[in-house]
Order: structure tokens, then sequence, then C-alpha cells
């Protein structure tokens, strides 16, 4: 019964939506044409082709037009495969790349929304200026403003029907710039042009142009179809744009090939040339405010659909509300007004052209990153009707990047550094999101990749300690974790694991326990993965770790242990069992003995007991090869861990029975610590007649901690074992070390 009321429910909202929703023509082409053939093609683009001539000016726009294309075809792919709702390209790059990318591009195309309703209106302001000079232009635009925002207020689809009779206007204008009935002459109300500018900054004031598909895209949550209104209108209105755009500087040049100079000094030169020269004050007038009507309805609902996902801050949450049936985004609106009045202030279209441009050609990056991301990692959920190849959507990328570089690069590295902060902020505040994106699929593709590309071999040079951590809780054997993390400086693997009785938990228990575990160990800063299983008993799921980690040739490659707790003889036996099982299976073995706290402090984690500000390290020296050389390695991570690169030294201890044998033993060590470069000093020590363990207690009394080797198992393991406890009982922390990879450890420390 749920289900079906639930059912019923969406169909009545689907119907509803239907019913007030905008079509293709009224919804996407409209807004987009009219903003393409809107400001900058009557008030710039004489001054445009004046500037740079015939032929580059049709390359400026068809460079600028191929970005839009590409972007488009990028749109297009997007908007085929999900629901876009409100928020336009903002809505699109969140679900795609995630809420934080999309936030960080989605606030500067805001702002750039806003942006353009100042730019239009100054626009507008200043052809009413050229009729009527005695009017203010800063007046005359913040008034537009103001009843521009009026319009918007009323009705999107009043607003959406007005722009109809703006592009009769527009085409009317059009028709009589075709017939035009006079060649401009050589006169003296038309002073002479300023020197003309370069290719780059003339591009940089003329992309803006072509960039009116993001009002048909802003509009998507009052579309009616937006998966097949969006490609049809923004493709159809790219395509007129473009016709149009490539046939107008022909009649420029030939209605001004008397007077060239009327390009650049006069705005208004498309009305000199006009059968109706009035025609044009009612294409500038129409384009300059259906573009503003545009971006008064599109920036709202940007900043609409960025409060809704929690983007903002609390304080401006209330931007996400919506009135009436349609959800109109009144308050969003507002602000939007209020800013673009500021704006309004500067008074430029020079200076606010460039600055948009930054700003669109960084959101048109983004989208084109994340369509050709989908198309690339051929995810089954991307199944957009409208296919595009990932390589269109990269091109397109690429050549955003290319030209916001090539049009101003300090400007490009500030757009970059505000959308790398934004990112990192959003980051910080941990949104989440309830949907999914491509980044868990960009990260699968990368791990399946570097996974078949690992080579089987082992490479000392590439070695790094990949830790399997036989903690048991968290909080039972903190230290294990902490030393786990001084040893692998985030750049090792760790996994946390422990073994669970056998069904004391169902998978779905065992599930949510790991995830607790991870939640902990991320509070407290640990990057580690938590494996849990269940055995009859703690070894045997010991041995099944060590059999069964791992994935392919990516395996842990050193197991971690903290020293057995027990005196049975039988526990003992079987513990010394999984020390050689790891030593069969190649794994590593470091066995840690101490007897810290046993829960981690929030404010300052344990970490061995640290005795003096001075740490010291001791190795107990048997040679480079086997345990000697992974015992180096290990201390020298441990060394260059935060917790200890603090006046930390590592002694390199080795006993030897008379003074000729030192004397040699002093020679090759201090040789050693040179090559070796690890920060390492020696100390030779001579027996004179006393036990190894008594000189081990006594010299490293003092050390923070010891690393010591141990012998490779064989059947009287056990044993030797515990003789090894024994003798270790009274000493600090202890690091028992058994190297067994078929890897020459001392190749990674000895450089050539």
């Amino acid at each position: 019964m749920a289900s079906n009321q639930s059912e019923k429910t969406a169909a009545v909202v689907q119907q509803n939506e239907e019913a007030v929703g905008l079509g293709t023509f009224g919804g996407v082409f409209t807004p987009s044409i009219l903003t393409i053939l809107g400001v900058i093609m009557y008030l710039r683009f004489g001054w445009v082709v004046g500037n740079v001539g015939l032929w580059q000016a049709m390359l400026i726009v068809t460079i600028s037009t191929a970005i839009t294309l590409l972007t488009s075809l990028s749109i297009s792919a997007i908007a085929t495969d999900q629901v876009v709702r409100a928020g336009g390209a903002y809505y699109m790059i969140s679900r795609s790349l995630g809420i934080e990318t999309g936030g960080a591009v989605g606030i500067p195309l805001y702002f750039a929304q806003a942006l353009s309703v100042a730019l239009y209106t100054i626009g507008f302001a200043e052809s009413v200026n050229r009729i009527f000079p005695g009017l203010n232009l800063t007046l005359v635009a913040l008034i537009t403003t103001v009843l521009v925002t009026a319009l918007a207020l009323m009705s999107a689809d009043f607003a959406i029907k007005a722009q109809y009779v703006i592009m009769a206007a527009i085409a009317l204008s059009l028709i009589c710039l075709v017939f035009g009935h006079q060649v401009v002459p050589a006169s003296t109300d038309i002073p002479p042009a300023e020197e003309p500018l370069g290719f780059g900054p003339v591009l940089a004031v003329f992309f803006p142009a072509v960039t009116g598909i993001m009002a048909g895209v802003n509009m998507s949550g009052d579309l009616k179809d937006p998966v097949r209104s969006i490609p049809k209108g923004t493709l159809a209105a790219v395509g007129v744009g473009y016709v149009i755009y490539m046939v107008i500087p022909f009649f420029l040049v030939y209605y001004t090939r008397d007077n060239p100079d009327a390009l650049i000094a006069d705005p208004l030169v498309m009305r000199r040339i006009a059968l109706w020269g009035d025609s044009v004050l009612l294409g500038v007038w129409g384009a300059t405010l259906s573009s503003a009507i545009g971006s008064i309805l599109g920036a709202p609902r940007v900043l609409q659909a960025l409060a809704r996902d929690g983007i903002l801050p609390r304080w401006l949450r209330w931007m996400g509300n919506g009135h009436g049936p349609t959800d109109e985004p009144r308050l969003g609106t507002l602000f939007t007004l209020g800013l673009a009045l500021a704006v309004v202030g500067v008074g430029d279209l020079n200076a606010i052209a460039p600055v948009l441009t930054m700003f669109f050609l960084t959101t048109y990056m983004v989208l084109n990153v994340a369509a050709g991301i989908e198309g690339f990692l051929q995810s089954p959920s991307f199944r957009p009707t409208f296919k595009v190849h990932w390589s269109l959507s990269v091109l397109g990328a690429v050549a955003c990047i290319g030209i916001m570089f090539f049009i101003n690069a300090v400007a490009t590295i500030a757009a970059a550094v505000i959308v790398l902060g934004i990112y990192i902020w959003l980051e910080r505040q941990e949104i989440q999101s309830t949907w999914g994106d491509v980044r868990q699929g960009m990260w699968l593709t990368l791990v399946q990749t570097g996974l078949l590309n690992i080579d089987e071999s082992l490479d000392a040079k590439n070695w790094r300690p990949h830790l399997l951590v036989l903690s048991g809780a968290p909080t039972k054997r903190w230290h294990l974790i902490e030393l786990a993390r001084a040893l692998s400086h985030n750049r090792g693997l760790i996994t946390i694991a422990s073994v669970l009785p056998s069904g004391s938990r169902s998978i779905a228990q065992q599930d949510a326990m790991e995830d607790t575990i991870s939640d902990y160990l991320k509070r407290h800063g640990i990057r580690a993965f938590v494996k849990l299983i269940t055995a009859e008993n703690p070894y045997a799921g010991a041995e099944r770790l060590v059999e069964a980690y791992g994935i392919g040739p990516l395996v842990p490659n050193t197991v971690l242990l903290g020293d057995t707790e027990t005196s049975d003889p039988e526990s003992i036996e079987r513990y010394c069992s999984i020390i050689a099982k790891c030593h069969q299976a190649k794994r590593n073995v470091v066995i840690y003995r101490d007897d810290p706290p046993e829960q981690p402090d929030e404010r300052a984690l344990p970490f061995f007991g640290l005795r003096s500000p001075k740490k010291r390290i001791d190795v107990w020296w048997g040679g480079l090869q086997s345990n000697g050389g992974l015992m180096l390695i290990l201390a020298y991570l441990l060394r260059t861990s935060r917790r200890w690169r603090s006046n930390t030294e590592i002694c390199v201890k080795l006993v030897v029975h008379n003074d000729a044998a030192a004397e040699a033993a002093h020679a090759n060590l201090d040789n050693l610590a040179d090559r070796l470069r690890i920060g390492a000093k020696s100390q030779v020590i001579l027996a004179e007649d006393r036990s190894f363990d008594d000189i081990l207690q006594e010299s490293s009394a003092s050390a923070d901690i010891v690393f010591l080797g141990l012998a490779a198992p064989d059947d009287d393991f056990a044993s030797y074992y515990q003789s090894l406890q024994a003798r270790t009982s009274s000493l600090p922390p202890t690091v028992f070390v058994l190297a067994s990879e078929n890897l020459d450890f001392s190749e990674m420390l000895e450089k050539e």
C-alpha cells in the first residue's frame, strides 16, 4: 500500500511539473540564443572586428564557438544520463564529480551569472546614453536592473514569453543590418580610433557573447523535460549563433570600408548601417534586457541549489526557499539584485567582460572534465542517450585551460586559487551528499590499473611497509597502531585486523563493527583499513589473514604483532606458529613488547612512554644482511616520523670480544653510517667476559626503544622465543624484527 501511494504521489508531482514546465524552444533555445545574440554583438562586435580585422574576428568567433560546442556536447551527455534539476551546471557537476567540486565551481558560477545581470543592464544603459547623452548612465543601469528583477519576480513563464517579442525585434534588426542603406562615410563626428588591441584581450571581451548556453541550462528546474530539451535547445542555439556571428563581420567591413575607425569608435555603428537604424536600437534594448532577464532567472536558481545542498554557510541557507507551484527562488532573486546593483557601480563593460570570461571558462572546463571522466570510465551507471566520445570532452577541457592562459595567465591562476580554496573549505565541512558521484569510479579504475601494473617481483628501491596489524580491539593495543602510523608515514598501507569468535556476530553486525572502528581511527587521525574475521580462536584467524588477505600483488609485506601475554605452553606454541607461518609466507614480522596505557588520550596520544626530550633508538647489530637491514630501515622510518623526528638519534650497537676486533668494527660501522646517511651513530662495546644479556640490559636501559633481530623459526622456536622474552623483560619498549621477504634490504640503504 505504501509503495502504491508513493508511486501515485510521484505521478501527481510529475504531472504538475509537466503542466507548468517549459519546453525546448521557450525554456532552452530562446534564453540561450537571446543571450548569445546580446550586448556583445550589438555594442562590441564592431569593436572586435575593428581591432583585429575580418579574418581574426572570424577566428575568434570560431575558437569561442568551438569551446562552447564541445561544452554543449558534454552538457548534453550529462543531461541525458541523469535527471537534471534546479541548479543547471552546478547540479550536473556536483552529481558527477562530487559536492565539493560542484560547490567549488557553483559558487563562482553564481557570481558570474549575477555579474552578467550588471553587464547587460550596463550595456542597455550605454546604448540609451548614446541616444540621450543627458541621462546618467549609472542611474539608468540601476533603474533597469530593478525593473528586470521585478519582471523576473512576477513569473519565470511570463519573462520567457516576453522574450518572444524581443526575439522578433532582434530578427528585425539583423534583417535591417543585412539590407543596410548606406556605407558609413568619412566624417568628423567620429573621432579617430584608439590604438588597436591584440588578439588575446579582444577574445576575452568577446567570449561572453557565446556563453549563452548557460541561460538555458540554468533553467533546468523549470523545464518540462530537461533530458530532451537541454541537448536540442543548447546545440541549436550554438549553431544558429555561430552562423550569425560568422556572417555579420562581412557586412560590418563592407559598410565601413570608407571609415573603418567607426568600428572601434562608435559602439552603435550598426545603427548607422542598418536600413532602419532604430531597429538596431530595438535589438540592442531587447537583447540586453532579455539577456539580463535570463541571468536574473538563472543566478538565483543556482544559489537555491547551492543552499539546498548545504554548500552555503548556515546563515545563508534561507536562500534555498522557493515560492509557488514552480518553486521560484524569490529570496535568492532579491539577494542577486543587491549584488548586481553593487556591480553596476563599476559601469564599464570592458572591465566586467573578462572577469565573466574566466568564470565561465572555469565552469566549462569542469563540465568537460566531468563528461570526459564519466565517458572514459564507462561505468555501468553512466548511460547517456546522447553519446559523446570522452576524447571530445577532454579536448574541450584542454581548450578551456589553454584559452584561459592565453587570455590572462595571472587571472587564470587567480581563478584556480579561488576554486581550489572553495573546494578545500567545502571538503573540511565534510558535507554529506545523498547521491553517488564519479570519484569512486575514478579511484576504482586507478586501483585496477595500478594493481595490474605492479610487478610481482620485489623491488628494494620501491619498498615501503604495508602493515597488517593484529591489534584486536584498537583500544586494547593502541601502541601497535601508533607504531604502524609512525612506520608508514601515511605512504604505506595499514590494515587494522581483529579476530572475532565464530558465531559471535552476523555479517551485518561485523560490517557495522568495521565501520565503527574506521570512524574511531579517523577521529584519531589514523588512515587505515579495517578487517574483521571470525574464527574458532585468534591464532587460527591470524593464520587465515596471513594466508588470504590482500588482492593480487598488493598484500601486506609486514605483520605487526603485540607480544604474547600468556605463559601457557600451548598458547605460546600457537603464537610462535603464527610467526613461523608469516615467515613461510614471506611476510616480515615485527613484534612490539611493552606495557603502555590501554586507552588513547584525545589530547596527547601515548607513544612508547618517551622518557626525555632527547630520544634514542638502539639497534643491536648483526650485519647488514637479513634482519639488520630491515631493522635500520624501520629505525629510520621511526626516527623521521612526526613524533620522533625532533632530537632523536639512532645508535647502532655491536659487541666484540677484544680490542683488535673493536678497532675494525669501529671503522666498519662508521663507514656504514656514512654510506647509509640515516643519521645513525655507531657504538662498539667490548664484552670483557660479560654475557650478551648483561651488556644488553646495561647498555640499553636508558634507550627509548630497542630493536633486536629474531632468529628464523625452527622446531624449537617456542623455547627460543620464551628465553628471548625472559632476557628482555626489564628492557625499555622492544621491537623484535624478522626479515622474511626475498629482498636485499641493503640495496635500499646503500647509495652508490
